[in-house]
């Protein structure tokens, strides 16, 4: 039996590979059209109106860019630190949220709170608590 659980496990390895390899190989989704499946998400949720589309819109290709610019540097620099990806990530999404809360009335704008903004948010702004506390800790250890 234990030889036969051997010869199947050494059998799948290339298979795995093979697997891994080609799923590399799959590109990321693009970054135009996934700022334009939100914002249409968003006019729908929302019900804006053309002007917010386009504002929306060109926020998130704008800002998506920069932020996938970011990674990549990050990801060429080898960092292996999730947390700096995250810190990335978390920077980009706040600038969107700023943008919105201008481009938003205010009634659109407690609606995009109620859809699952506002706790995206509040898990940032812990995040970054967090962050802040570790950094006041070490600068304290340092002096």
């Amino acid at each position: 039996m234990n030889k036969v659980f051997l010869i199947l496990s050494l059998a799948l390895i290339p298979a795995s590979v093979s697997f891994r390899a080609a799923a590399q190989e799959i590109e990321a989704p693009d970054i135009e059209s996934i700022a334009e499946r939100e914002a249409d998400r968003l006019q729908s949720l929302l019900d804006l109106d053309g002007g917010q589309v386009f504002y929306v819109d060109s926020t998130l290709k704008h800002d998506y860019q920069a932020m996938d610019e970011e990674m990549r540097s990050l990801r060429d620099s080898k960092v292996s630190n999730s947390s700096m990806y995250i810190a990335v990530q978390d920077k980009w999404m706040e600038a969107i949220d700023r943008s919105y809360k201008k481009i938003f009335t205010q009634e659109q704008w407690a609606e995009y709170l109620k859809s699952g903004a506002a706790k995206l948010q509040k898990a940032r702004d812990k995040r970054r608590a967090k962050a802040e506390a570790a950094e006041a800790k070490l600068r304290k250890a340092l002096e």
